[in-house]
């Protein structure tokens, strides 16, 4: 005889588990749709089993048709919970995307099933009613194998997953859901008077529930709008091709709060504000992007005046957000997002957004800029550039390539300046304007700086290079690098494992990275105790003076070519005095930016010691440079 002890407690939980589903927002995407079919199954499929069973234990009080009509029920959605937990599962690893595999080859194990359990009430094949009640029929077995097809194929799923933000948790859920789904199989087998299966049915669902759709995950506490984690998930089903909308808002002063109201009184703001948009606009998905950042986007169903949402927006901004201990004022920024018919990846489309929050952030307050095609390319350049430099970093493929700095007088060679370039893709140079930024902003800027100092020291040890009498390669180092207290450690620990002579090597920092003068003092000395010598680039474009200069120890400096451009086109008496002096306080001077040999000329004339620039050669690769160079 057949026991509950297990079934009906397990409905009950279930019961309060999708009680709290129900209760919270959900994203109308595809996996809470597949999520919610498995939990339809599921919940009908636990019930109509308890259901069934009491009626097959009390088969005297039933009409035989009632009996068919409740098994067959039971065994259809039983049937229908292996096929759901299949395709939550391939929806998961299979990147959400059409599969004619699980729309339709999939199902035919449930199809099978479902024909075979409405042909038993004339066939007794699975299951039959007699005066005695229910019994098993010679196609019961089909029940393990139609539940262990769908196994097997949710284990090949998990293994061939091709999803590319599946992450490893989420693949290890997926594995202990269906290993306790295959341990129930084997304890209905073994125990199949005790409704064990429903158990481990549950404790499936419970983990795949915890592990991909609890709403709380996806939810700004006390506010109930979505936050980033929802934002990603919604985004990735976002189709391009049929045009985004999105109003992207923020706090343009949202550290100052911070400073100003400090973390308490600043949260209780923008809980005030969560609670006003979650009220103000329920037709709308609201993000929550941290930081006081919002997204706003409209519904697949709904029209939406983006122009009449700024207007009230701006309106309620204006005004203070004040609760029992809370009087705050934020300063509203916003821009637009309208992109049609553009077919972009979600990596693309997360920088579309990305882009208009910084544009809401950094733009003009008094005019609400869209973000529209015309900007696509830029961010995709913008992004293969950035994925251009973290693959050269690391795989080690920043490239360092020589330039000549001639000597005035003599027109020969004297020495390099080392400069850093990466190549996109498709084996096309980068701009250092470009990608240096980048690195910069990212903190990349490190990494390179060390392959680069590396390579130096290398190539300094080329034959080749020694024969060529180089007295100086100039090496760049940027402010983020100079900022770094185990920089002399770093650079000693390069000379010492390669044997580079240490004279030859002399540093490049610019005027940007003197604006601590503390700072710049400690390090510099710090290196030349070392025996680092140091070249002030970029005189001209920051914030030396000639005094500064006279208190640091460096041994050249480098005129920026804007300076020896704007001397050439209109000569005056600044920067002839101004060479005069660096050379009296003993400094030697390489003018920038040689372009033609009338500059060269002017520049040798007013007391240069080095020329730099493309006319006398760009900025070559290593092997072209040994090239050209060569001696002998």
């Amino acid at each position: 005889m057949w026991s509950l002890d297990y079934a009906i407690p397990s409905l009950m939980i279930l019961s309060v588990i999708i009680g709290h589903y129900l209760s919270l927002p959900r994203l109308p995407i595809k996996k809470n749709l597949t999520f919610v079919y498995l939990t339809t199954v599921v919940y009908l499929g636990i019930a109509l089993d308890i259901i069934a069973t009491w009626a097959d234990i009390k088969y005297q009080l039933f009409p035989s048709w009632a009996l068919y009509f409740l098994n067959s029920a039971y065994f259809i959605f039983f049937f229908a919970i292996a096929y759901a937990f299949f395709m939550f599962t391939e929806h998961i690893c299979f990147d959400y995307t059409y599969n004619f595999f699980t729309s339709y080859l999939a199902g035919i194990p449930l199809y099978v099933g479902i024909v075979l359990i409405l042909v038993t009430p004339w066939t007794h094949g699975f299951y039959y009613i007699d005066s005695e009640g229910y019994h098993n029929g010679p196609q019961y077995n089909m029940l393990y194998v139609i539940w262990g097809l769908y196994i097997i194929l949710s284990f090949l799923v998990i293994i061939n997953k091709n999803a590319k933000n599946v992450r490893k948790r989420e693949v290890q859920i997926l594995i202990y859901s269906t290993v306790i789904l295959a341990a129930g199989l084997i304890m209905r087998y073994i125990f199949p008077w005790m409704l064990l299966m429903i158990i481990f049915i549950l404790v499936s669902y419970i983990i795949i529930f915890l592990g991909f759709e609890n709403p709380d995950n996806r939810l700004e506490n006390r506010t109930f709008i979505f936050n980033r984690i929802a934002f990603r998930e919604y985004l990735m089903e976002v189709k391009p091709a049929k045009g985004v909308e999105a109003l992207v808002f923020c706090d343009r002063t949202y550290s100052e709060k911070l400073e100003l109201y400090g973390a308490k009184q600043t949260n209780q703001g923008i809980y005030l504000v969560q609670t006003y948009l979650h009220q103000k606009f329920p037709k709308h998905l609201v993000f929550y992007f941290g930081n006081g950042r919002y997204v706003m986007m409209k519904r697949w169903w709904h029209e939406v005046d983006w122009a009449m949402v700024c207007i009230e927006l701006k309106e309620r901004f204006l005004q203070p957000w004040i609760s029992k201990d809370t009087e705050i004022y934020f300063s509203l920024g916003m821009s637009l997002i309208h992109l049609e018919n553009q077919d972009m990846s979600f990596e693309t489309l997360f920088r579309v957004f990305e882009e208009a929050l910084a544009v809401a952030e950094t733009g003009d307050e008094d005019v609400i800029e869209t973000i529209d095609n015309s900007r696509i390319e830029k961010i995709i350049r913008d992004f293969e550039m950035k994925r251009a430099l973290e693959r050269a970093i690391e795989k080690n493929e920043v490239e360092v390539f020589f330039q000549p700095i001639i000597e005035a007088k003599t027109r020969k060679m004297a020495g390099v300046e080392a400069l850093a370039r990466i190549r996109d893709s498709e084996g096309n140079l980068i701009s250092p304007g470009l990608f240096i930024p980048i690195a910069e902003r990212n903190g990349k800027i490190n990494k390179m700086g060390k392959q680069v100092f590396k390579k130096c020291c290398e190539y300094s040890n080329y034959p080749e290079i020694r024969k060529m009498g180089l007295g100086f390669i100039n090496v760049n180092l940027s402010p983020i690098q100079f900022l770094r207290r185990d920089l002399t450690d770093i650079l000693n620990s390069y000379i010492d494992e390669t044997g580079a002579d240490r004279d030859l090597l002399h540093l490049e920092i610019t005027e940007e990275a003197m604006i601590d003068e503390q700072l710049i003092d400690r390090q510099i000395d710090s290196l030349t105790s070392r025996g680092f010598k140091f070249v002030l680039d970029d005189y001209g474009k920051g914030y030396s003076n000639m005094s500064r200069l006279r208190k640091s120890q460096f041994i050249n400096v480098k005129l920026d070519m804007s300076l020896v451009w704007d001397y050439c086109k209109k000569p005056g008496q600044i920067l002839p005095s101004e060479i005069e002096a660096f050379k009296k306080s003993g400094f030697e001077i390489t003018a920038e930016g040689i372009e033609t040999e009338e500059i060269a000329d002017i520049m040798t004339e007013l007391g240069c010691t080095y020329l730099q620039g493309y006319f006398f050669s760009k900025p070559l690769p290593i092997d072209e440079f040994i090239e050209k160079y060569k001696v002998g």
